[in-house]
Formats: C-alpha cells, structure tokens, sequence
C-alpha cells in the first residue's frame, strides 16, 4: 500500500521549489495534498500539475505569518480533504547580508515567515491531532541551524530557533503519537538560493563556492529533499522523533 494513502498533507510553500518537489512526491505515495502558498496561482499549477498526473490536490492561499488566515486555510482543508493527517513546514524567505548591514524591518520579515509561520501552523494543526492521537510533522530548517552561515545571520537564528522548538514540541506530543522531525537543507538549487546569492557581491563564484564546498561535487535538488521528507511524514519513520537530517550532500557532516 502507497505510503500515504487516504492521508491529508499540508505542505506550506508548496508553490515551488522543494515544497513543490514535496507535494509531487507525496501525491505520488497517494496523498491528498493541501498546497499552501502565498502566491495562489504558484499553488493551482502545482495542484493541477499533481491532478493531471492522476493525483489528488488541492491549493490553498495562505500567508503563514497570519495566524487568522492560517485557522482559515485549514478549515477550509479539512472541509475539502479531511483531518490533516502530515505537516511539512516547507515555506522560507532569505536575505544574504553582513549582520551589520541588515535593518531592523528586515529582521522582522525574517522572523515572521522563519520563524513565526511554523508556530502559527503548528497551533492551528496540532490540536486536532492531539484529539486523533497521531500525527506526523516534519519542519525544513537549514544547515545555517546547526553549523552557522556567513551572511545568513538572523535566518540561522531563526532556522535555530526552529529546530529547537521541534525537539520540544517532539517531547511534549510523543504522548499523543505525534512525531516532529527536522530537515536541514544545504544549498539547494531553488529560488531561494539565487535570491540570496543576488544579494552577494559575486553571485556566479558564490554559487561556484558552494558546488566546490560539497563533497558529492553538485548543489542539492528540490527532489533530494522530497525524499527525506517523505521517510520523515511516513509510518516507515514512527518511532523517530526530534531529529534534524541534514541533506546536503556531505557539506556538513558533524553529529
């Protein structure tokens, strides 16, 4: 049996990049997927990408550091595709600058979406399962969490952050047969990363740099993700919990 058969999956920023990769994947195991994004018309081509493949989806616009519109989004989810059943905390933002040079409004906007969207996702989802005593949750954090990255400096506080409050949040659920993991990325070729890398002075030899850094000799591919994810939203990994995968291609591979 497909993996994910009959079970609801929220995937936030699933309008791209890995977080379209994820809802391809899991669609692919049989999952209804709710796509979340910002941006709705990102959202309906990944849906009716994932539809025409034969799968079920469904798009949602939500602005994840709104926690009224999120308590929408997921009563209008689970209207559509019932109980949600998995959480992948995909959406991100970046900004690649020197602390120093980096303004308080900025901060603000990094923390917000970082940070702030995984909480209001969490406090919407998580009591329903709680009810149902099960549940999976896996949060995309960054390897800039557990190693740092120069001009990375308040998204690895929030990345950080993020992982912190997974293990905790583990703890406090494992109870209710409620997992909560954490993937780590390291560059990844998306959208995100050439945003950041446009804020660099050299954004090729950025790019460049970061390929040479990693010992499998290429950046990470949204699908090299999906599959960490998968494992991690799946019963395959039921008795794992707290724990943050890093999924870089070797660039860092302390404990």
């Amino acid at each position: 049996m497909p993996r994910f058969e009959n079970r609801t999956v929220v995937v936030t920023g699933g309008g791209g990049g890995i977080g379209a990769a994820v809802c391809k994947r899991l669609a692919a195991e049989s999952a209804k997927v709710a796509v979340y994004d910002i941006n709705l018309e990102s959202a309906e081509k990944v849906a009716g990408e994932i539809r025409a493949a034969g799968g079920c989806a469904e798009a949602f616009q939500c602005d994840i550091t709104d926690r009224t519109g999120v308590a929408a989004a997921v009563a209008a989810t689970e209207q559509k595709l019932g109980p949600i059943d998995v959480l992948v905390n995909n959406a991100g933002w970046d900004v690649f600058k020197p602390f120093v040079k980096t303004e308080p409004g900025e901060w603000e906007k990094l923390i917000a979406i970082n940070l702030v969207g995984a909480l209001n996702m969490h406090h919407a989802i998580l009591p329903g399962m709680i009810a149902r005593k099960c549940g999976r949750i896996v949060n995309v954090a960054s390897d800039a969490a557990r190693v740092g990255s120069s001009g990375e400096s308040v998204y690895s506080a929030c990345k950080g952050g993020l992982v912190a409050f997974s293990k905790t949040i583990a703890r406090e659920h494992a109870r209710h047969g409620i997992t909560v993991n954490v993937v780590c990325p390291g560059p990844t070729d998306t959208a995100l990363l050439s945003g950041v890398a446009a804020g660099a002075a050299n954004p090729e030899k950025l790019i460049e740099a970061f390929t040479r850094a990693i010992p499998l000799g290429r950046l990470g591919q949204p699908n090299d993700l999906a599959g960490a994810i998968a494992f991690l939203g799946s019963d395959d990994a039921s008795f794992v919990t707290g724990q943050v995968l890093s999924v870089s291609g070797g660039l860092t591979m302390n404990g």
